[in-house]
Order: C-alpha cells, then sequence, then structure tokens
C-alpha cells in the first residue's frame, strides 16, 4: 500500500481451515470489502461494495 494510508486489519474466514492452503482474506475499508489470495498476498486484491458483500455474506451464510 501507498504511504499515508492506513494498514488494513486483514483476516480469514471462522470456515477456513488451519493449513491454509484455500483461503481468502478480507479486510473492510471505508468504501469497500477488500479480498485477496491468502496463499499470495502480494497480489492486488479485489474490492466488493460493502453492500453488494452483505448481500453475499448473508446469502452465503443461508446455503
Amino acid at each position: 500500500m501507498s504511504s499515508g494510508r492506513t494498514e488494513l486489519a486483514w483476516f480469514k474466514s471462522s470456515y477456513s481451515g488451519s493449513d491454509g492452503d484455500s483461503c481468502v482474506e478480507v479486510a473492510i475499508a471505508e468504501q469497500a470489502v477488500l479480498v485477496r489470495d491468502a496463499k499470495d498476498v502480494s497480489r492486488q486484491p479485489f474490492a466488493v461494495d460493502r453492500e453488494c458483500w452483505s448481500h453475499f455474506v448473508r446469502f452465503a451464510s443461508e446455503h
């Protein structure tokens, strides 16, 4: 990240295994939810609108 930006707090799902071999990490930013590959954190994360992320999580938790 560029200087001057606040460091993000990345976390994994509670459903992720302890091996960490197929996980994504998520960070909540002011305007979006950022998602990245836990195995390759050097790659640029992708951003998801916060409202869309909420809908996705709600859908996933119901199925």
